[in-house]
């Protein structure tokens, strides 16, 4: 089974080894485990060998497993080789991504590699790139795939794009991973730094919902922050999110009542499998809640991603809970609540039979 996981971005070349030291220590506190580390500027070997030494050791002794991206300069310029990543071993890291690409042979001969480390490939490229890689009979199991960030502005990934990429990985159960943007960060690999997320789409959100969103797609294993550095409560935030089912943040009506305040945040909900374009449907609470309840924000026109339950004239319906997916009006039915703005985009993941949970906070 592959486990979900959230990472943190250091750029030695960019920052202080103290700063990059409680930026971990603050990470391992909220479960965070990988490290993303861009090697792609380095100029000064020595120099560059000992921060980034220093920096991946700590990270290990702090269960963290760190990859560094490279590039075929790079090999050139670290001394490295095609056969043989001792350099790397030495640094500590667990994987080197491959920001470009080989021929194919290369890729598969690299992840029989004896240090044992991951080849992560560069997944935001909708070619039969991993194909031609997997023909020559590559160690799949070394074989992971991770999507580039994008520091410009408008530069990102567009959303169907950034599916059909992912798709071509996932369809061979490969291990994938893609960058959000912290709005607090300042820290990148190059001189321009607009954020640094993988989809355009996720640039100037919450880091939480980005990372709801790239978890919901069922496409993404790993969520890495990609700029630093993020501040504590996005480090939070996005270590608290269920990287497994989706859950909504609400914000509730001032006259919601006890029972219906149960079944919003309680209750374990599922879409009806039956769906329709108007609500989707969550029909358990009304076969185990028959308390009343009267009408109460009812004479308004429902927007999309208002929660609803039905009140005591809908008969058999009542106590029944519907999230807005077209605005319509029914009396019948009391506003409860409202989905976060923010989070309005996620109603797309809320399929036929999906659990979902709303928080309030």
């Amino acid at each position: 089974m592959t486990m979900r996981n959230i990472g943190l971005s250091i750029y030695p070349d960019h920052s202080n080894e103290q700063e990059d030291e409680q930026y971990l220590l603050l990470g391992e506190k909220y479960g965070y485990t990988r490290i993303f580390m861009s090697m792609l500027e380095a100029k000064d070997v020595e120099a560059t060998k000992k921060k980034f030494q220093h920096i991946i050791k700590f990270g290990n002794k702090h269960g963290f497993s760190t990859t560094l991206d490279v590039s075929p300069r790079i090999f050139k310029q670290l001394g490295a080789s095609y056969t043989d990543l001792s350099f790397f071993e030495e640094l500590g890291a667990s994987a080197i991504r491959l920001d470009e690409g080989f021929d194919g042979m290369t890729e598969a001969a690299l992840s029989y590699n004896p240090e044992h480390m991951i080849i992560e490939l560069n997944m935001s490229n909708n070619t039969g790139y991993l194909d031609n890689i997997l023909s020559y009979e590559a160690n799949e199991p070394f074989i992971y795939g991770c999507h580039n960030f994008y520091p410009q502005v408008g530069c990102g990934l567009d959303d169907d794009f950034f599916i059909e990429c992912s798709k071509n990985f996932k369809k061979h159960g490969i291990h994938t991973a893609a960058f959000v943007s912290s709005q607090c960060g300042t820290h990148g690999p190059w001189d321009v730094n607009d954020g640094l997320p993988t989809r355009e789409s996720d640039r100037y959100l919450p880091v939480e919902v980005q990372a709801k969103s790239l978890f919901m797609s069922n496409l993404i294993d790993d969520v890495i922050i990609g700029n630093s550095y993020a501040s504590e409560s996005e480090l939070r935030s996005l270590s608290e999110l269920d990287r497994y089912k989706l859950t909504l943040d609400v914000e509730m009506v001032k006259d919601i009542s006890e029972v219906e305040q149960k079944i919003l945040l309680t209750e374990n909900h599922f879409r009806r499998g039956d769906s329709n374009s108007l609500v989707a449907r969550s029909t358990q609470p009304r076969v185990k809640y028959h308390d009343d309840n009267p009408a109460h924000d009812n004479d308004c026109e429902f927007e999309v991603g208002d929660i609803l339950i039905c009140n005591d004239d809908f008969g058999v319906y009542k106590n029944e809970l519907q999230v807005v997916l077209q605005p319509h009006s029914d009396k019948r039915k009391n506003k409860v609540g409202a989905i976060k703005a923010d989070e309005l985009s996620l109603l797309k993941y809320l399929r036929p039979w999906t659990k979902f949970n709303f928080e309030s906070k």
